[in-house]
């Protein structure tokens, strides 16, 4: 069945009550929240459109300095939507001892996001990239911080991020449509959420499985394993995989979101799936990939005619094909996402599905999803220690 027009789904075969589920959802649409608003074509960005006619096509490359929420996003949509984006973007998302890229001669614009202002790796990798005479445009909360005060002493143009929307919620706020427009994507077209509430199927659809993933959590599976064949969707689900971890991993509670790339993985991880502990479920992911290599015909040999005139996605697409029919015969569970296009509406769509889907969770575990308190204990050991160095 199609979970819109471009989003191929095929839910878990589980079918559990869930009027529940529905009542929380309708309220949660009812009382809609930043995080909510920043999905709509409604919501309304710190930035002017002054900013968009100024900085469209003026510099190349892009270099995106940030880490977690701030930057996934972001990178997700580079990666899943390349062919678009007519200039080369860097993104600089870990502390490592070497940072590559770190002289790039062409006319760079530095995009430095953080919400705090106050994000060690993202300071530390500021203060070794930055130049005297950079463009620089800060995302940062409008408060007294680091970054902030930084950005007033190089007198760069500032855009303040939503005090209200946590990172790793933030991609379709100014966080990760300030990047997309300077990639020469068209940001509205991510909106999709104000289309989606509207469509009976896709909120019947991520109701049903989330009242699926519940019943797994209920039996103890609490894996989470993406078995993704599109390797240009790798930063979408690691997008997720934030997501998932850092909102519901709270008060002994939580889903372990795994990521597992295919083919590859058929020759590593597929015998531990398919034999090993029942303690997972599972989510088929691909994209239909319009240029894909083909097979040469004249070198393949008779014992392999079967791969003539056959192209690389259609080798992937019977893999995975193959793959759901041995997981329905083992009785293991999954779902199925297939996007049949690649475009800033379909990647909307699927981020909203599953912001959706990870707030519902969140709200029926009754944990915050909003917060991180355990990862800001870690944060105020590391500055203890460094004092002390």
């Amino acid at each position: 069945m199609k979970l819109t027009k471009d989003i191929f789904f095929q839910n878990f075969e589980i079918k559990k009550n869930t009027n529940n589920l529905k009542k929380v959802f309708n309220n949660l649409i009812k009382n809609k929240n930043e995080i909510l608003k920043s999905l709509s074509t409604n919501y309304i960005y710190s930035f002017s459109k002054t900013f968009r006619k100024t900085h469209y096509k003026k510099f190349t490359p892009l270099r995106i300095i940030g880490i977690g929420g701030s930057i996934l996003g972001s990178k997700a949509i580079y990666n899943f939507l390349d062919f678009k984006v007519k200039k080369k973007v860097y993104f600089i998302d870990n502390l490592t001892p070497k940072i590559e890229n770190k002289k790039i001669k062409k006319k760079t614009l530095n995009i430095i996001i953080s919400k705090s202002g106050n994000t060690l790796e993202t300071i530390s990798n500021v203060n070794i990239l930055l130049k005297k005479n950079d463009n620089n445009i800060f995302i940062t909360q409008n408060n007294k911080s680091y970054l902030r005060n930084l950005a007033n002493k190089l007198k760069s143009e500032i855009i303040d991020h939503n005090n209200f929307i946590g990172g790793r919620f933030s991609v379709l706020s100014e966080v990760g449509m300030v990047p997309s427009i300077l990639m020469g994507l068209n940001e509205k077209k991510f909106k999709q959420f104000d289309n989606l509430v509207k469509n009976k199927y896709f909120i019947n659809s991520l109701i049903s499985n989330v009242s699926n993933i519940l019943f797994f959590i209920r039996k103890k599976k609490f894996n989470s394993i993406f078995i993704n064949y599109d390797e240009k969707s790798e930063d979408f689900l690691k997008w997720y995989q934030q997501l998932l971890g850092e909102s519901l991993g709270k008060k002994g509670k939580g889903i372990y979101p795994v990521i597992s790339l295919m083919p590859k993985d058929n020759h590593s991880l597929m015998q531990l799936y398919l034999e090993g502990p029942k303690k997972n479920f599972f989510t088929f992911f691909s994209v239909s990939e319009k240029n894909s290599d083909k097979i040469n015909n004249n070198r393949i040999l008779d014992t392999y005619k079967f791969l003539k005139n056959k192209n690389l996605s259609e080798i992937l697409r019977s893999q995975r094909k193959a793959s759901e029919k041995v997981f329905i015969n083992c009785k293991i569970p999954f779902r199925s996402f297939e996007v049949l296009q690649r475009s800033e509406k379909s990647l909307g769509e699927l981020f909203t599905f599953f912001i959706l889907e990870t707030i519902l969770l969140a709200k029926a575990l009754k944990v915050n999803p909003y917060d991180q308190p355990s990862v800001e204990l870690i944060k105020k050991k590391t500055k203890k220690i460094l004092i002390k160095i």
